[in-house]
């Protein structure tokens, strides 16, 4: 049969024959033999299991979804602690399941994602909100489908909230993680970011104590200004330059990388950017020639060396080019 007539198999049976098929297939003249019953029962078998095991994995999220949906106040084993101990259990095992991207879609055709959305997050025990949060993340990675599904929900704006407002900073570094992979390549949830001031977030995350928080805030800061350089000026006229700096000026840790990273990204092909950089007032060369100097001979921050180098001579020829225009 040709390339291009091929049928795609709807049925085990029929990817049972297409596997007969290709197995046949060969250069060699000789008719093959046919395949012997024995042969066929294990491929059957092992097919079947595959199967099997699915479904056994779609009941699994069914029942989880059971426990989530239950009443307050009501548990196997009767006490409120007992409850939310099986609800956390219940997202855990979720989360583990959704890392296989059909059960995630499942998962959504059960209304699970609903429950994780309208009551989960927003639950008053943090343990169930950091899992939730998890649970949306596992499901939305690169899953345009689910990605439209949550986006629609409404779950980037109560992640948003969490990450900007939670007291618990689990919770606060999950919904981040959600929101990452809500919004990263999905241009629907790029527009639901901007419309809910997802760029103050990400600034006010990188000011916080909490150094997963600022990493994960810078990264994602440098990959939507990376893949989206039209927002520059949005971010610009937030401010963003002079706070950056500001974070660069807290001791040294990994965050340090990412805003280095992100203020090379700004002035690329950007002179209001550059001009920010290189305000008097700010101060950002020296800085940077201090951290350069710090940071020479340390193989595991080369990266960061690069990024300060590449930031200075933007800064040096920018101080430059000012002031021969001055001196004419």
């Amino acid at each position: 049969m040709a390339e291009g007539n091929r049928h795609h198999p709807h049925n085990l049976q029929g990817v049972l024959q297409m596997a007969v098929e290709a197995g046949s297939a060969s250069d060699d003249p000789t008719p093959p033999e046919p395949m012997s019953q024995e042969r066929m029962a294990f491929l059957q078998g092992a097919l079947a299991e595959v199967c099997n095991s699915r479904m056994d994995e779609v009941e699994q999220m069914k029942k989880c979804v059971a426990v989530l949906l239950r009443d307050e106040g009501y548990s196997e084993r009767g006490s409120e602690d007992d409850e939310e101990d099986e609800q956390e259990a219940a997202l855990e095992l979720l989360s583990d399941l959704c890392e296989n991207l059909d059960n995630a879609r499942d998962l959504m055709k059960l209304h699970g994602l609903d429950v994780c959305v309208s009551r989960c997050l927003c639950h008053p025990d943090a343990g169930i909100r950091w899992r939730a949060a998890q649970l949306v993340a596992s499901c939305a990675q690169n899953m345009p489908e689910v990605q439209i599904y949550l986006l629609n929900q409404g779950a980037l704006n109560t992640l948003l909230q969490l990450t900007d407002h939670d007291p618990h900073l689990p919770v606060r570094v999950k919904a981040l993680y959600a929101v990452s992979c809500l919004v990263r390549e999905q241009d629907e949830g790029l527009r639901g970011f901007l419309c809910n001031d997802g760029f103050s977030v990400l600034m006010r995350g990188m000011q916080s104590d909490c150094e997963k928080l600022r990493t994960k805030s810078a990264f994602l800061l440098l990959n939507l200004l990376t893949s989206h350089p039209e927002h520059k000026d949005v971010v610009l006229s937030m401010g963003m330059v002079q706070q950056l700096v500001a974070v660069l000026r807290s001791p040294h840790s990994s965050v340090h990388e990412h805003v280095l990273g992100v203020l090379c990204c700004l002035v690329e092909g950007c002179d209001r950017a550059v001009r920010d950089c290189v305000e008097p007032s700010l101060g950002l060369e020296q800085l940077l020639s201090h951290k350069a100097q710090e940071l020479q001979g340390q193989e595991e921050n080369l990266e960061e060396l690069d990024f300060c180098e590449r930031l200075r001579a933007v800064c040096l020829r920018a101080r430059v080019q000012e002031e021969n225009a001055m001196d004419r």
